[in-house]
């Protein structure tokens, strides 16, 4: 079975080796046919602590690492630096 993959950007380091991640999708409402925003926030895995806020990354589905923590960093595509 395939894991699922996201590209989200990091809202919050402040953690030891997790990071916080907004994914934002966009789709049409079914009924209203009007395009709709949502953001969903996973916690992910980040070993190095290398994530800073505004990185743009791409999480990957794993195993249970935490009681929150289901994501692994996979790839840091775009680093802003604080």
């Amino acid at each position: 079975m395939a894991k699922k993959v996201f590209t989200g950007t990091v809202v919050s380091d402040k953690m030891d080796k997790t990071v916080v991640v907004a994914v934002t999708r966009l789709f049409q409402h079914p009924a209203y046919k009007k395009t709709v925003k949502k953001v969903v926030k996973f916690k992910a895995h980040d070993e190095e602590n290398r994530c800073k806020i505004g990185d743009k990354v791409t999480v990957v589905e794993s195993r249970p690492l935490s009681k929150d923590k289901r994501w692994r960093v996979a790839d840091i595509s775009k680093e802003t630096g604080k």
